[in-house]
């Protein structure tokens, strides 16, 4: 069975440095599991990491399609998939890091995504539905078939819950039967789950000022240069944090102020869901990082733990 070393955690606690870390310690590769980091042309706002932070270690899933290209959990297990297999052919340790939820639980749970086929047209049915009564209209469909999943998703989750209703309407199973707690025996890997964690004032000062620099990247000419390569706010790349802010913006309909604290409350919240979603799996190995004085020993401490899960 494939080994399958995975670090999470919020947005902004630090993943990045301790990945780089602990990939050279442990002769690994790394697969990026953001659901941002996939878009080639968004670095500063998805805060991706630059080719000399890497340090040499390869990262797969980086800069993979255009920002008008749709991607799906299933485009992400399939080519996760292959990647764990092109990493363990070379006797390395791959390494999933990120912090997209349902990117890792489709690898970790054994979700059937290519058992589901697609139905185009009630796709198109259901965002010509969200365009006409509203995105809160076409969640609260999902409430009566799938509650579980409703409550994952958000309204502004378009996309997600239009999947979660086709799943639904093409299976005659809500999406949440797809990860049932004995799903979890039936995967490939064996799997070292890792979850970073802080002080959650001090999480949010990270934040919020990991959303400054970012405004001293200069973000807003990032987006600039997206919307004339003709990238817009209807697509599902251009909806994420930081970007449809900077869009409000540019559209006169915020102030600039206004978009930096938009970013920052919307990361904040975004931060909230990603922990409450983590503590769902009971194979988490939590990591505080207020318990530790370096990144260092905290890779010390993984590389402990993983001596004592094998």
């Amino acid at each position: 069975m494939k080994d399958l070393f995975i670090l999470a955690g919020p947005t902004g606690i630090g993943k990045t440095e301790i990945s780089i870390k602990l990939a050279q310690e442990l002769n690994g590769e790394i697969i990026s599991a953001d659901s941002m980091q996939i878009y080639k042309y968004m670095d500063v706002g998805s805060a991706k990491i630059s080719f000399e932070e890497m340090r040499g270690i390869p990262h797969h899933l980086l800069d993979i399609i255009e920002p008008s290209v749709a991607f799906s959990v299933a485009d992400f297990k399939e080519r996760s998939e292959k990647a764990i297999c092109d990493i363990t052919d070379k006797n390395k340790l791959p390494m999933l890091v990120g912090g997209t939820g349902f990117y890792i639980n489709s690898l970790i749970y054994n979700y059937s995504f290519a058992d589901t086929n697609k139905d185009d047209s009630y796709r198109e049915y259901l965002t010509k539905l969200a365009e006409e009564n509203g995105k809160e209209y076409v969640h609260n469909l999902l409430r009566d078939i799938d509650e579980k999943t409703y409550n994952k998703l958000y309204p502004n989750d378009l996309k997600r819950v239009i999947r979660a209703l086709e799943v639904y309407k093409v299976s005659g199973k809500p999406m949440s039967e797809f990860a049932k707690e004995q799903d979890i025996l039936d995967i490939p890997y064996n799997v070292h789950y890792f979850v970073l964690n802080m002080d959650r004032q001090k999480l949010y000062n990270r934040i919020n000022l990991r959303v400054d620099i970012m405004m001293k990247n200069n973000l807003v000419d990032e987006v600039i240069k997206l919307k004339k390569m003709g990238y817009n706010a209807d697509m599902q790349s251009m909806k994420g944090i930081g970007y449809k802010e900077i869009l409000y913006y540019l559209n006169d309909e915020i102030s600039l102020n206004e978009a930096v604290e938009k970013i920052k409350q919307g990361s904040r919240n975004y931060a909230k869901r990603q922990l409450t979603w983590f503590r769902k799996d009971p194979r988490v190995n939590w990591i505080n990082k207020d318990d530790f004085s370096s990144d260092d020993e905290i890779v010390d401490y993984i590389k402990s733990k993983l001596i004592l899960l094998n």
